[in-house]
């Protein structure tokens, strides 16, 4: 079974025979050239789908050095086989991959040694709603997407980028999840710094067969003759993973401090992934066989040969934190939506001192540093913080589904 992957996406779920935002590249390409040929890049978080799309859309203007940082030592190797093994692709010579977390010593002796760097783009996050089971998974996500993106932005305001992009994601508007309203609080803290250093975010779209993603899963399911599991009632926006690093690259070199940029997508963009999903093994030439449990799946799944419709089980959505669409932007909002043309800004970020900011993570720290807290506890404290985090719980997780 082969599928162009690449092509199915154009096709079957973003629709676009082109980037949504070439003509932006293309309008504003003597000043991304300007900006990027012959600079110092840092990318943090690298490995992943959005972190090496945005490196490939860089790489296109020419940088002089290239850094990678990520814990995924496996994943840095895939991207440094990518990248040597793509025709006519531009590589600095001085490219270098570190497998290290940016919270840790070593980096730090990295960065201030190796520096400066001109461009640093912050991709390391706790990204899945999955991630958010109890008081520990909360912990460590908050300890991720915050804590440690706090003390990143103490150490750049001492070795000052021209730069600075940190990646968002559209949950954090009006969030019902930890992950959306951990980001929240992290487009709050970057913020805070946004006077003293350049800094801009993006809230995007999921991205088709990103790593890790429900879809990414479908082929290595189907070599396991694993079962698919897939929601029928949820829908969402989807940009390619090209697409994806270009967004994080435009609003990093072409964003004002303080901007959070998004997508221009419009509510009838919106799939289901029960859709993708049927156009999936329609495209491989191959029906689905619509299980009514996960148990009847997985036994058809065992005995499934070659040319048989393919075991999928469709349910209803009814784990924490999943939202049935997503938001890029709020009612409260300022928005500029004609500077690009398939992008939109948030202009009006609230930037609260750093003074409060501190205090605010002094209050999550204390609480979690107790010993006598519960996931509910730090929901509620997150709820005072970022006042439309209406966060849905319903007991289960997304761990506790096939």
């Amino acid at each position: 079974m082969y599928i162009d992957i690449p092509e199915f996406i154009k096709e079957y779920i973003t629709k676009r025979p082109e980037s949504l935002f070439l003509r932006d590249i293309e309008n504003y390409r003597e000043i991304l050239s300007e900006r990027i040929d012959g600079k110092s890049v840092l990318v943090i978080g690298g490995a992943g789908t959005i972190g090496s799309s945005y490196i490939e859309a860089v790489l296109q203007f020419k940088p002089g050095r290239l850094y990678v940082v990520d814990t995924n030592e496996n994943g840095l190797t895939e991207l440094t086989r990518h990248l040597r093994s793509k025709p006519d692709q531009y590589i600095p010579d001085d490219y270098k991959t570190y497998p290290m977390s940016f919270g840790d010593e070593v980096f730090k002796k990295m960065f201030v040694n190796e520096g400066p760097f001109e461009i640093v783009a912050n991709f390391a996050a706790h990204k899945h709603v999955r991630s958010e089971k109890d008081k520990y998974s909360i912990e460590a996500m908050i300890e991720n997407n915050v804590f440690k993106a706090k003390a990143f932005l103490d150490l750049l305001l001492e070795h000052k980028p021209e730069r600075f992009f940190c990646v968002s994601t559209d949950k954090a508007a009006n969030p019902v999840n930890v992950m959306g309203a951990s980001k929240k609080l992290m487009e709050e803290v970057i913020m805070a710094y946004s006077d003293r250093l350049h800094i801009a975010t993006a809230r995007f779209a999921n991205v088709a067969f990103s790593n890790g993603s429900l879809l990414a899963g479908y082929m290595e399911r189907l070599m396991k003759k694993q079962p698919l599991s897939c929601p029928s009632d949820v829908k969402r926006f989807f940009v390619s993973p090209e697409e994806s690093g270009q967004i994080c690259m435009l609003a990093c070199m072409l964003g004002e401090s303080g901007d959070i940029l998004f997508p221009k997508l419009e509510e009838e963009k919106m799939i289901y992934f029960r859709d993708i999903t049927e156009d999936f093994f329609r495209v491989m030439g191959r029906k689905t066989n619509q299980c009514s449990s996960e148990e009847e799946a997985k036994r058809k799944a065992a005995a499934v040969s070659p040319h048989d419709p393919y075991p999928v089980y469709y349910f209803s959505s009814d784990t924490s934190g999943e939202k049935l669409y997503e938001e890029f932007y709020t009612e409260n909002d300022e928005l500029d939506m004609t500077s690009f043309n398939g992008l939109g800004v948030v202009k009006n970020a609230k930037k609260e001192p750093i003074s409060k900011v501190n205090r605010t993570l002094d209050e999550l720290k204390q609480l979690m540093n107790s010993g006598d807290y519960n996931k509910a506890d730090i929901v509620n404290l997150l709820k005072n913080y970022i006042p439309n985090f209406e966060h849905i719980e319903t007991g289960k997780s997304l761990d506790q589904k096939m």
